[in-house]
């Protein structure tokens, strides 16, 4: 038997999913620095956040990288054919962490120092990601894995919100509306598009 029939080729890991796990990765690992005392190098505005003096940041950081760092990796076929067991630990890890980051992330929300429009933005990211994040758990929990893969999905592209308002944010410089509203705008561009992918994506997948 040839070796063709024997081991029949892999897919190929698309580059979509290496921008994704690379970026994510690189902003967890930007995100370590507000894990220390006074968060050296910490942006001005979150810094300034009514609850960062509280612990509030650092839990939400911590726990969100945690998220950012695993997430990629539950969406690898592999992973999850030939580790069952490491692929269920590390969702319940993924949904631990976005649970309590996403809770954090709602207390600052409500400290933001830019006002009611950041503080809908960042409160209705939060809200979503515990929602799609607990949607997944619980159908992964009742055995509906296909309806958990979905909404992993959208629980991840929630979480993804780390990295695109990131690269949303030097665009805020050179915006004709000025940094501060161009900054309100980014607390919805940094997920909406997201969430709205991730449904395409879904539904696609669906009619397959």
């Amino acid at each position: 038997m040839s070796d063709s029939l024997a081991s029949p080729a892999r897919p190929k890991m698309g580059w979509p999913f290496g921008f994704v796990l690379v970026t994510s990765l690189l902003i967890a690992l930007a995100s370590v620095r507000y894990l220390f005392p006074g968060a050296p190098g910490g942006a001005p505005g979150i810094m300034d956040n009514a609850f960062t003096k509280y612990g509030v940041l650092t839990v939400h950081a911590g726990f969100a990288l945690v998220a950012l760092t695993i997430g990629p990796f539950q969406f690898l076929k592999g992973l999850r054919a030939r580790h069952p067991r490491l692929h269920r630990w590390m969702g319940r890890t993924y949904v631990l962490a976005c649970l309590v980051a996403g809770a954090a992330g709602l207390v600052l929300a409500f400290g933001a120092t830019t006002g009611p429009v950041s503080t809908a933005g960042f409160g209705l990211l939060a809200v979503l990601w515990l929602f799609t994040t607990t949607k997944a758990w619980t159908s992964a929990m009742n055995r509906r894995f296909d309806e958990h893969r979905r909404w992993m999905i959208r629980s991840f592209a929630l979480t993804f919100a780390a990295v695109t308002l990131r690269l949303y944010l030097p665009f805020a410089f050179f915006s004709p509306f000025g940094y501060d509203a161009a900054d309100r705008a980014i607390r919805f561009l940094c997920w909406v598009p997201n969430l709205a992918v991730a449904e395409v994506f879904v539904r696609m997948r669906a009619r397959m």
